[in-house]
């Protein structure tokens, strides 16, 4: 028995150079795309210390604090009525999606296919469209947080169907259990779990997107973050920033907790 040293790296081969050469290539155009320059890197920080010593300390006059909350309360009704709405809506959806559930391939194609492209606009595009078909509001973000809850929600209560333990839906199958009666009684009871923690992680995703859909007229305190840095009021911009920090932060906190309180019950 030989006691070799392993060599620290391989011989790279010729085309694992050129793809190495490809990569830094694709790297180097993108930042050239993206606008990359060292000139701003440097003056960046003078620039954001100015900022900050602009900002600070944050405007916390009573008035503007009430304003502030308000809008504060505003979009986490924005994001929960959304959240809410959009997980509900997102079972049946789910259902079609599935494959081998409820519906055939050509279905399920067709379902996926349209959840795919609900994920791929921003909540952002779709705050802007419901804007132009309700008008200016709360109920445009809403709207906005329910459609793209249930391409979120909707895609992954499908795989975790799918994933599901094929036990008990076979027993039942076998039987002569019709598919919908499989489905409410084996396959949705054993996916429950982690279709709470699917649905905890939309209403953390609903909070974070509500707070930025005011920038485009769907209500909230976004808005206020838009007014604060238009009229140059950075002690009030920073209000803003600091009251999203903490409501998301809890938010995240307390989803976290009512994930671990209601999955470990339900096992």
């Amino acid at each position: 028995m030989t006691n070799r040293t392993p060599a620290r790296m391989e011989r790279v081969s010729a085309l694992g150079f050129l793809g190495y050469a490809l990569g830094l290539a694709l790297m180097l155009w993108c930042l050239a795309g993206a606008g990359f320059s060292l000139d701003k890197v440097v003056s960046a920080p003078p620039r954001f210390a100015d900022f900050v010593s602009r900002a600070f300390p944050p405007n916390l006059e009573p008035q503007v604090l009430s304003r502030l909350g308000w809008k504060m309360v505003e979009t986490l009704q924005i994001a929960v009525a959304g959240a809410v709405i959009g997980v509900i809506l997102s079972l049946p959806v789910a259902l079609l999606a599935g494959r081998g559930l409820i519906a055939g391939p050509w279905v399920n194609q067709v379902v996926r296919m349209v959840l795919g492209f609900l994920r791929a606009v921003p909540d952002i595009a779709w705050a802007l469209v419901f804007v132009v078909a309700v008008g200016l509001g709360p109920f445009a973000g809403m709207l906005a947080i329910v459609v793209d809850t249930i391409g979120f929600c909707g895609r992954f209560f499908a795989d975790d169907m799918e994933s599901v333990d094929k036990g008990p839906a076979e027993s039942l199958t076998a039987t002569g259990a019709r598919r919908i009666d499989v489905v409410a009684c084996a396959t949705i009871p054993a996916a429950m779990p982690a279709f709470v923690s699917t649905s905890l992680y939309a209403l953390e995703k609903a909070v974070r997107s509500s707070t930025i859909l005011g920038l485009v007229g769907a209500g909230g305190i976004g808005i206020e973050l838009k007014v604060g840095f238009d009229l140059f009021d950075y002690p009030t911009a920073f209000t803003v920033i600091l009251m999203i920090a903490v409501v998301v932060i809890g938010i995240e906190q307390l989803s976290g907790w009512a994930r671990t309180k209601i999955i470990g019950d339900q096992r």
